[in-house]
């Protein structure tokens, strides 16, 4: 089963929502509004999609979100992670890791030499041109659950302030103590092509108390995306799937699937050259940053407080760089190396999303949990009790590399499913971005390992075991393609209101933003080679993200936009940036939160022992220093290092040496529910305030 999303179908192993968290699972209610987010971002004007809105809320009613969690502050610097029933292998070797990396990130790095800022900024110049907008503020409470809406024109290109226009969307949540506000914070959730209105209307289910005090909540959905004006490259839906059908895989094995995904991309790249002009040429990060300078002087603040997450990160830098006197606080959580992102003379000729090493970090994570899980042992980690966790792995991929593993009905001998190499490494990425991702590597390969070779734990009914399995695994893959993505069954807002069929353009708001930003090699044939390259460097996760750029290959992809910003990267700005990386992170690699600490002169680089994809909300202390920082523009201590509040493998199984399964009965109701929720065994102690951080390449999902 396949879920056509971004460029790629991703066939998702994982119980995670797109744009969504435990929380909003709990909640209820506003796991619907995540879930539906894609039906309704495609309506140009807010305003009709408040009138579907209306409609269902007249016939249906509408669910009252609860109210907010007090968040404790903590300690800024080094915090403990809790060892409550952990091995003491297992605790000696988060502790000694941690302590080599504090003492390495105390030593003074080279710093490149500061870029000096001229005293008449020309981009400031350039954007002051542009008349401060006077928004139409309406209550859009009814559509997003919080906020005052409003639609504001801005150039298509700022070098003609008076030319063609193009619609960015804003949404605002004012600070509950308007009294003592500071400014606004702008928020975006990363992509690119996530969706920032999304992420402001909910906010308040995972920032911190104090900031949603003393700040407004701003988001906006960035040009060509979402509620914004959209770019699309097809006259319709039906066109863009048959020009991308050879992509939908997560990525192409064997020399037919890359023929096929290579026609494809190449069908894409001009496809967006010609029929998604002009917008598609004009949706560069530099673009965006400079849409954002407008707003920022439209909510009347002198100086930008901004929190990106993911490519997020990548917008607060290029801001930070254009705009450096303009700065009072860009925190930037899950980094991305800019340097990477634009390419150099150096390495343009390799691909972008092979230059961000995305697949090495992932490769890197799911390595670390495996033999966190051998040193735990099977009294804490299932797989352990298999053999060598790395071997057990290795035994799993090679046999799904060789021939899909088939779910067959024992009554009329069909295959009703098949599990593929490709879905095994989409899987476990998705996994990754849990902050509990060590419970569910664990109770996934085990699954595929029963299931796989037949061998079951002493002890134990294999027929019942066998049957649990095979209900099991399909439904967690089933669960997950549900919540990751609207179902194709599910009418539009379009054709609901009869504004016309769907159109989504999650395709394109990604590529056009990667592809305009970065240089790339040539032809679409040459990500065979870097695919092979990155495949040997990190077996399935490295092809799996080089393969997502084919469609940015220069002679397909040939709209480019001149006033992109490809550096410098070393301004000095008005105040120092924030940056945090997690060693973990599969999407975004920590070696590019070093690399951003090291080019902009003054910053701050916070590095977190967590799991999951960014460090805001699975670590106490990540979390209290991003949110002082933004408060009181205080800085923590250079060489802080935060720990993860949960760490794999640190909580006794129930039954040492056995599946933990979930209830068969939830799990199927899981897969045919409207409104699906997550499985409930897993890590004690998970986070629940996490933001629905959006990962830089389609198919990776966030965690749920």
């Amino acid at each position: 089963m396949n879920v056509r999303r971004g460029w790629l179908t991703a066939p998702v192993a994982t119980s995670i929502v797109m744009f969504a968290t435990d929380a909003e699972s709990r909640r209820g209610g506003t796991t619907a509004r995540w879930l539906r987010m894609g039906e309704h971002m495609r309506i140009t004007g807010f305003r009709r999609a408040l009138v579907a809105a209306v409609a269902a809320a007249a016939t249906a009613g509408t669910a009252t979100a609860g109210s907010a969690v007090p968040q404790e502050a903590a300690d800024p610097t080094v915090q403990t992670a809790g060892q409550t029933g952990v091995g003491t292998a297992v605790a000696t070797a988060v502790d000694e890791r941690t302590d080599r990396v504090a003492e390495a990130l105390k030593r003074k790095r080279p710093r490149p030499k500061p870029t000096p800022t001229p005293t008449a900024n020309p981009e400031a110049v350039k954007v002051d041109r542009v008349p401060t907008p006077e928004p139409d503020w309406w209550n859009c409470s009814v559509l997003f659950g919080a906020g005052e809406c409003a639609e504001i024109d801005l150039p298509l290109d700022y070098d003609e302030p008076d030319g063609e226009k193009t619609t960015v969307a804003v949404l605002r949540v004012k600070a509950r103590d308007q009294a003592n506000k500071i400014g606004t914070l702008f928020l975006n959730p990363g992509g690119p092509g996530g969706s920032g209105v999304w992420i402001a209307a909910d906010a308040e289910w995972f920032l911190s108390d104090e900031v949603l005090d003393r700040f407004d909540i701003v988001g906006f959905d960035p040009r060509g995306i979402n509620y914004s004006s959209n770019v699309t490259c097809w006259r319709n839906q039906g066109e863009a799937y048959a020009a991308l059908e050879g992509m939908f895989v997560p990525f192409p094995l064997g020399r037919t699937q890359e023929a096929a995904y290579i026609g494809s991309a190449k069908a894409f790249g001009r496809s967006c050259s010609e029929s998604g002009n002009p917008l598609a040429g004009s949706m560069s990060t530099a673009q965006v940053a400079r849409d954002m300078d407008v707003l920022r002087r439209m909510v009347g603040d002198d100086q930008l407080t901004y929190l990106g997450f993911s490519y997020g990160s990548q917008l607060g830098n290029v801001y930070a760089n254009m705009f450096p006197e303009r700065v009072r606080a860009v925190a930037i959580d899950g980094v991305l190396d800019p340097e990477a992102w634009v390419g150099t003379d150096a390495n343009a000729g390799v691909p972008s999303t092979m230059r961000l090493r995305s697949g090495e970090a992932a490769h890197k994570g799911l390595t670390e949990v495996l033999d966190r899980c051998e040193a735990a042992g099977s009294d804490y980690c299932t797989l352990a009790g298999l053999g060598d966790p790395r071997e057990v792995y290795a035994e799993i991929a090679a046999s799904l590399r060789r021939s899909p593993l088939q779910f067959v009905d024992e009554e009329t001998g069909e295959v009703y499913y098949e599990f593929t190499y490709g879905n095994l490494i989409n899987w476990m990425l998705g996994n990754l971005y849990y902050p509990d991702a060590g419970y569910w590597i664990d109770q996934d390969l085990t699954m595929i390992y029963y299931e796989l070779t037949g061998e079951y734990p002493e002890g134990v009914d294999e027929d019942e075991h066998a049957a649990a399995v095979r209900t099991a695994l399909p439904l967690r893959v089933r669960t997950a393609q549900a919540r990751g993505t609207v179902p194709e069954s599910a009418p539009g807002p379009r054709s609901t209101t009869r504004f016309g069929f769907p159109y989504y353009n999650d395709n394109e708001a990604f590529a056009s933003v990667l592809c305009t930003d970065g240089r790339n090699p040539a032809r679409a044939e040459q990500w065979r080679q870097f695919a092979a390259r990155a495949d040997r460097s990190a077996p399935g996760f490295g092809p799996y993200w080089t393969w997502a750029s084919a469609p940015c290959a220069s002679s397909t992809w040939t709209v480019r936009d001149e006033d992109a910003w490809t550096g410098p990267f070393t301004n000095v700005t008005a105040h120092p940036v924030l940056v945090v990386g997690n060693y973990w992170d599969p999407a975004t690699s920590y070696e590019g939160a070093q690399a951003v600490a090291t080019q902009l002169p003054g910053s701050r680089l916070v590095s977190s022992d967590s799991w999951g994809h960014t460090a805001y909300g699975t670590s106490e202390c990540a979390t209290s220093a991003i949110d002082q920082y933004l408060i009181g523009q205080q800085l923590p201590e250079e060489g802080t290092v935060c720990v993860g509040d949960v760490q794999p493998f640190t909580e006794r199984l129930t039954e040492p040496g056995e599946l933990d399964l979930p209830d068969l009965d939830e799990l199927r109701t899981m897969a045919t529910d409207d409104e699906p929720g997550a499985p409930t065994s897993g890590e004690a102690g998970v986070p629940d305030r996490l933001p629905p951080v959006v990962p830089p390449v389609p198919g990776a999902l966030p965690r749920r």
